[in-house]
């Protein structure tokens, strides 16, 4: 990174500062203590010693099983996640405050879904270690840690909103009410998470509107969710899509259209230099080919229709 735009970086988490003190408190506010032993049944354990695990044990269906290991995968990723964020964003003030935060309740997280799938023996406990050795030892280091803050806070915020919409169809899509209680639970931080990005990008727009419509550029034609990389990643995505726990129809119009029509009103941002408007376009013809696309797959929007991105903060 060059000294001109490390001194701009630097301006604008200074610029933000406020913002993000007060998107803190109001973070730390909402967010109900919980506990991993409120949603899993420990005392269904049993020993994979004696007992080795037989894929009749699994009362799931193989699409909720793929999803909840996908979903698991992807928060397993964590340390490389939140070494991308602590370069991004710095560990001092209320910027580190909020990454130290976002750490502990992501980590959480994978406890709980581990746990419950473990105890209920609801996928091979070995398939779920070897799992997350591979995906640690490789890694998936977020782009947006080489190039700054407004990229990181506009990934942030589709990634957050994208994870809570799937953790919250998975849990739907299995059936259980322990394991849809316990998405849902999981789908609630990832709101918390999810505003308190939103709103930082949308103080962003107001900072600096081109960079940051140059950023959401960046991001938007060059998404991929964390964990892109995990062995059989495409065909565990495509099974996920046809059954609607996340695919191109939900990344359009629960994800991509509520973020930039209702949230940041892209198209109503003025001041623009002309390489900002031509990335407007740009955003817009992309959302228009992935509604294209979208429709010839005849892909679901999948078991929660609504809209989530304007539930309250607390919203399950």
């Amino acid at each position: 990174m060059d000294d001109q735009r490390a001194v701009a970086n630097d301006d604008l988490l200074r610029e933000l500062l406020p913002s993000v003190e007060r998107a803190l408190d109001r973070h730390l506010a909402a967010a109900a203590e919980w506990f991993p032993n409120e949603f899993v049944p420990y005392e269904q354990g049993r020993n994979y010693i004696d007992e080795p695990w037989r894929p009749t044990d699994s009362t799931l269906s193989d699409v909720s099983q793929t999803a909840l290991e996908v979903n698991l995968l992807t928060e397993d990723n964590l340390p490389y996640y939140q070494l991308g964020l602590w370069r991004t964003f710095g560990r001092d003030e209320a910027w580190g405050r909020w990454v130290r935060r976002w750490t502990a309740e992501e980590g959480r997280h994978a406890i709980v879904i581990r746990d419950f799938l473990t105890v209920t023996r609801g996928i091979d406990p070995q398939k779920l270690e070897r799992g997350r050795m591979d995906m640690l030892s490789r890694g998936w280091y977020p782009a947006f840690a080489e190039q700054g803050p407004l990229d990181g806070v506009m990934f942030t915020t589709i990634q957050e909103l994208a994870t809570r919409v799937s953790h919250r169809n998975t849990g739907e899509l299995t059936e259980d009410p322990l394991a849809q209680r316990l998405c849902a639970r999981v789908a609630t931080d990832e709101n918390l998470h999810y505003v308190f990005y939103r709103d930082m990008a949308a103080e962003a727009i107001q900072v600096d509107p081109s960079a940051a419509m140059l950023a959401i550029a960046r991001q938007v034609l060059g998404f991929q969710m964390p964990g892109a990389d995990m062995p059989g990643f495409r065909e565990k995505a495509k099974t996920m899509a046809r059954a609607g726990v996340y695919n191109l129809r939900i990344h359009h119009d629960q994800v991509l259209r509520p973020i930039f029509d209702t949230h940041w009103r892209l198209g109503e941002v003025d001041g623009l230099s002309d390489d900002a408007k031509q990335a407007r376009e740009d955003i817009y013809a992309h959302l228009d080919r992935i509604d294209r696309v979208a429709s010839k797959l005849g892909e679901p929007l999948g078991p929660v229709t609504r809209d989530l991105s304007n539930d309250p903060i607390d919203g399950p």
